[in-house]
């Protein structure tokens, strides 16, 4: 079984509290996973795009799938799993947000794995590349 890892730093020249703000809209998302669409499909238990919440992204060539916000800790934390519509056995992300002296440093990790050879690493990849590329266009 196959276990890569997304690992991504970015600096934003913003406070922490509005990047945080940004990333915990799931709609804002459409902006960084170009030509995604992203919609809330259930609210959080806390606010509409908190804890429990679950969105469902749809991208050209592929079938919808779903992710479920399982932990969040305001302006620091958001971690969310696939949890509908995906060949992978296991995909976790997690955003963490800190403050640099310059605005703030986001920390982005996915987690992957996936019982077919191959698929894993070349999802991992692709979401590597788009991640990075989406992130540079963002202004705070």
């Amino acid at each position: 079984m196959s276990s890569p890892r997304v690992n991504i730093e970015h600096i934003f020249a913003a406070p922490r509290e509005q990047v945080f703000a940004f990333f915990a809209v799931h709609e804002n998302l459409e902006t960084i996973f170009v030509p995604a669409r992203i919609r809330r499909i259930r609210d959080g238990s806390d606010s509409p795009d908190g804890l429990g919440s679950v969105r469902r992204m749809k991208l050209p060539l592929i079938p919808a799938f779903e992710e479920t916000i399982t932990a969040l800790e305001p302006n620091s934390r958001i971690e969310y799993r696939i949890t509908r519509g995906t060949p992978l056995n296991h995909h976790l992300g997690i955003l963490r947000f800190t403050d640099t002296p310059s605005g703030t440093r986001l920390h982005y990790t996915i987690e992957l794995e996936s019982a077919i050879p191959g698929v894993a690493a070349a999802v991992g990849f692709g979401l590597t590349q788009g991640i990075k590329r989406g992130l540079s266009k963002l202004k705070f």
